[in-house]
């Protein structure tokens, strides 16, 4: 008699986890139903941990304990195993894949590098799927630090524990990503709080090349956009300059944080449309 064994396979596929994520595994049975109330034996580097599958067949392991590093995990039930190799860290990177023409050239957005510019970069997620008809394929690189986050008026400055912890994510997970992954393009999501002298703009940290040639190509195409040159950056060496200089042109977007959403949504639509529209 054949034996059919359940099938179990990783329903999570962060470039990174926190330690407010859990890393999840889907059991069903023969028929492909969801097998529910089966305890999931996880091994991590030789720690195992004991989960019992929900109503949706969904076994979900805790990572708080874990420190920051590579880890490999292992779920088991009856004679079914998965394995996979994890990072843990201070946050979490994920990726929102094949956004408009999948088989066009590509071009990366990432947000969350500094967190408390959040709004900014939930209005660009939010509205880059609703866009019909775009010339290029789009990737979104997503970090949400969840330690040591601060917030405006902390009096925490440039170098505070959670911009570092972001610019680290950004550095270590996003970069090997884009420029190893055949883009042509890459822009970096951010906001200020008024300290320039224009306050919703775009820019390249390395001058003279196609990141400035494409920023300044883009601000031309935007009524409340434009190009102004910002000396130096905190983030710029962690995603922006490598990029530019090994071979992917990258540029910010640097939004006003507290422009109402409705200026918010008009100005990321320019940056949306205007990217859309270059010749690469």
């Amino acid at each position: 008699m054949i034996k059919v064994l359940p099938k179990i396979t990783p329903e999570s596929s962060y470039l990174c986890y926190s330690r407010q994520n859990t890393f999840d595994i889907k059991l069903v049975d023969d028929v492909g139903n969801p097998d529910t109330g089966k305890i999931i034996h996880f091994n991590i580097n030789g720690q195992i941990i004991k989960v019992k599958t929900n109503s949706q067949g969904i076994a979900k392991c805790p990572l708080g304990n874990f420190k920051d590093g590579a880890y490999t995990i292992t779920a088991e039930y009856d004679e079914n195993l998965v394995s996979s190799s994890i990072n843990v860290g201070p946050g979490s990177v994920d990726v929102i894949r094949n956004i408009g023409n999948p088989s066009a050239k590509k071009i990366a957005y990432v947000v969350g590098v500094h967190p408390l510019e959040h709004e900014t970069h939930d209005t660009l997620v939010k509205l880059l799927p609703t866009v019909p008809g775009f010339n290029y394929c789009y990737d979104i690189y997503v970090i949400n630090v969840v330690e040591n986050v601060g917030h405006y008026g902390d009096g925490s400055g440039d170098n505070s524990q959670g911009r570092q912890n972001g610019q680290n994510l950004a550095y270590n997970y996003v970069y090997p990503q884009i420029v190893n992954g055949g883009y042509k393009l890459a822009i970096d999501v951010h906001s200020n709080v008024g300290a320039y002298p224009y306050k919703t703009f775009v820019f390249s940290p390395v001058t003279g090349g196609l990141g400035e040639q494409y920023g300044r190509a883009v601000a031309k195409t935007c009524a409340d956009v434009v190009y102004y040159q910002l000396g130096q950056t905190t983030s710029g060496p962690y995603l922006t300059i490598p990029l530019n200089n090994h071979g992917v042109p990258a540029f910010y977007f640097e939004e006003y944080s507290f422009a109402s959403q409705a200026q918010k949504d008009t100005h990321m639509m320019q940056l949306i449309y205007g990217v859309d529209g270059l010749k690469l």
